[in-house]
């Protein structure tokens, strides 16, 4: 990776940012991210980002994806939550064995998509596997190449192991049951599959892909790209919430100029105290969060450096402050929100939208502030983090 391909896909998304802002309203309607959106990121080379340098890709740093995810989500929240998935979702495919690794990046541009809940059913067959089960909640599977999904697969002597089950999007089926309030546009629908065979190379542990230590593979001993998946895509969903809630505050900005205080004598907005208060309020949240989230980044970049992993302690640490600065993200939008008058209920002003969207995101098992400060809080009073998905 070099500084200039980084700088090359962050200009080159700084330039698409318009048309992709434009096209948020039809990713809303469209339940799902629209082609051109999809062509505008990939001419970018955005999919390639989190592809390994010899397939072809870019192989940037976690700080340089987190820093395009969130100029993404400023320009249209629900394509950046699933950019979040997407390289998330090739971070995975990164810990399968070699064979794997070819399938699914040979061409160097890829969407992977992600199935974290271990809905589905795994029978041993000749060769690997056959895969049955739902997985809802599957968010950019309609654009995605590939799908990770979790499996239970069953032994002989009654016990259960899980599993993470690599599978090309043409062996599923969607169910288009995405009708949802927010976060309308990330596609977020469930994938079927029936009887699908998983060769076997395709096949990795649950708790060993959360923690980086799968082997049979080129890159299990190469630093610098050992993040751990759950610390990943939490850094990824921080950068997200407070790219979008900058693009509210753009947005807010924008419309500003020119507006006062309906039935009231203030004719300039932005002179009243109280606007000005809550929006450096907003401001601040933004930069707070912007900070925590740069230090979560580079602990884990030093740790990934170093070829070593952080402890349980500190990813609890990761889980408790991402979903932190997720939330101060969203009090910001809420702030703006709320200075915005009753013209942004109209879906034509964006900011609704972002509004809608951040609350739903922050509603996310994954993300929501309550567990994962939870987990921090335990690891800050000498306990264990109460939970394995670190």
């Amino acid at each position: 990776m070099s500084i200039q391909d980084s700088a090359e896909v962050l200009a080159a998304v700084r330039e698409a940012v318009p048309v992709i802002r434009e096209h948020g309203i039809e990713a809303e309607r469209q339940g799902r991210v629209p082609r051109e959106t999809l062509r505008l990121l990939d001419r970018a080379g955005v999919f390639r980002m989190a592809v390994p340098e010899r397939f072809g890709g870019l192989d940037l740093s976690l700080e340089r994806q987190a820093e395009v995810v969130g100029r993404i989500a400023g320009a249209c929240p629900a394509t950046g939550w699933n950019m979040t998935v997407w390289l998330t979702g090739a971070l995975i495919a990164g810990l399968y064995p070699d064979k794997a690794q070819k399938e699914v990046f040979d061409g160097g541009s890829v969407r992977v998509s992600l199935g974290f809940a271990t809905t589905g059913r795994l029978t041993p067959v000749e060769g690997g596997y056959r895969l049955s089960g739902r997985w809802g909640y599957n968010s950019g599977c309609h654009a995605a190449d590939w799908d990770v999904l979790g499996a239970v697969l069953e032994r002989p002597d009654g016990t259960e192991e899980e599993f993470f089950a690599l599978v090309p999007l043409t062996e599923l089926s969607i169910v288009d049951d995405w009708d949802v309030s927010a976060g309308s546009g990330t596609g977020s629908a469930t994938t079927v599959a029936e009887d699908v065979f998983v060769p076997a190379h395709r096949l990795i542990g649950y708790d060993a892909s959360l923690t980086g230590e799968t082997g049979e593979r080129w890159n299990a001993q190469v630093p610098g790209r050992g993040y751990g998946a759950v610390a990943f895509i939490m850094s990824l969903y921080a950068s997200m919430a407070l790219g979008l809630a900058r693009g509210a505050l753009e947005l807010f900005f924008e419309r500003l100029p020119g507006r006062g205080i309906t039935y009231t004598d203030w004719d300039d907005q932005r002179r009243h105290p109280l606007v000005q208060q809550q929006v450096a309020a907003a401001a601040n949240r933004i930069e707070a969060g912007t900070a925590l989230t740069d230090r979560v980044i580079a602990l884990l970049q030093e740790r990934a450096d170093a070829g070593e992993r952080p402890t349980d302690a500190e990813k609890a640490q990761v889980r408790g402050r991402t979903a932190f600065a997720g939330d101060l993200a969203k009090e910001a939008v809420q702030l703006l929100y709320s200075l915005s008058g009753a013209s942004v209920l109209k879906r034509s002003v964006p900011i609704q939208r972002y509004h809608r969207d951040i609350l739903g995101f922050t509603q996310h098992a994954l993300a929501h502030p309550l567990p994962n400060l939870e987990m921090q809080g335990r690891v800050l009073m000498g306990l264990d983090p109460g939970s394995y998905i670190l």
